[in-house]
């Protein structure tokens, strides 16, 4: 491989073509490119030509080299169907249309309570039980009292913590620490963040009942395992997706935005509420729905 694209497959041509800006999504774009690129060359190839291409972006340090490193496990290899085209296009906006049939047509917060296979009827602290069940085994996990305040440990060392605080990651952590974007070690980032295992919707526009409403209706696309109020204004709903396709999901969260829900919580980093834990104004993130049995591992 060159510094420039001449040599290369015309698909592979067409990807490097167009590179989306910062903010719209440039850095899943480095990783899916990154995986069709490693048949023509070597990681540092790969990433030269992706440094070239991409010039005058505001690429963050390191960012090629983590997406370079991290693709090579799913690379893509000549005679196998072609990888689907990267989405260079921003967040849908609203439908507001949609958004407004759902809402009208849907069920509430009630509803949404009736629907639970389980319900957590009395008014002692679950947040226990509920990871229990969502992260079996010993995972480690990173959870926190604020976005300042936080650890990455063992199931077991969290063991009766959990319910007096406000946020976690909702997937596994693959080590106690990893490397952030500026180069400094820290219990939480991407870098030791494992794979997905659920993808939290959050609605922050509109009521309860409305956020129910839209969640409710996501469900008949999505196994919903969980519903947790965010103690403030929200509610938080888990959808299981561990062994899911990035492309399959960033569809799926595709459609959320397009229907209102926070684009923030596709990153796979983004703390979430702690479902029945105790939000920093001491208000109690309570569950209105669970489903157990759409968790299959």
């Amino acid at each position: 491989m060159t510094r420039h694209s001449r040599g290369l497959p015309r698909f592979v041509r067409d990807l490097l073509a167009s590179p989306p800006p910062r903010g719209q999504g440039l850095n899943l774009w480095f990783y899916r490119v990154a995986r069709v690129l490693h048949p023509y060359g070597d990681s540092a190839e790969i990433t030269e030509l992706l440094t070239t291409i991409t010039a005058g972006e505001r690429v963050k340090h390191g960012e090629i080299d983590r997406a370079v490193e991290r693709s090579a496990a799913t690379a893509w290899k000549p005679g196998q169907p072609l990888p689907s085209r990267p989405q260079t296009s921003a967040w849908p906006t609203v439908n507001v249309e949609q958004r407004e049939a759902i809402v009208r047509d849907g069920g509430r917060l009630v509803d949404l309570w009736e629907a639970s296979p389980v319900r957590l009827e009395d008014n002692a602290a679950h947040t226990e039980a509920i990871i229990d069940v969502l992260f079996p085994g010993k995972p480690l996990l990173c959870a926190g009292r604020s976005n300042y305040d936080f650890a990455t440990r063992s199931r077991e060392e969290w063991r009766g913590k959990l319910t007096a605080l406000q946020l976690i990651v909702p997937s596994p952590m693959s080590a106690a620490t990893g490397i952030t974007q500026e180069g400094k070690e820290s219990a939480h980032t991407l870098n030791n963040t494992g794979a997905r295992r659920f993808l939290v919707i959050e609605f922050d526009q509109g009521s309860v009942d409305q956020h129910a409403a839209l969640l409710l209706h996501l469900a008949e696309r999505a196994p919903l395992a969980i519903v947790a109020h965010s103690g403030n204004k929200s509610l938080h709903g888990w959808f299981y997706c561990a062994g899911q396709g990035e492309e399959r999901l960033e569809r799926f969260m595709r459609y959320t935005v397009s229907l209102g829900a926070d684009r923030a919580t596709w990153t796979r980093l983004q703390f979430v509420r702690m479902p029945d834990g105790t939000r920093a104004n001491r208000k109690r993130q309570t569950v209105y729905f669970f489903n157990p049995e759409v968790i299959k591992e």
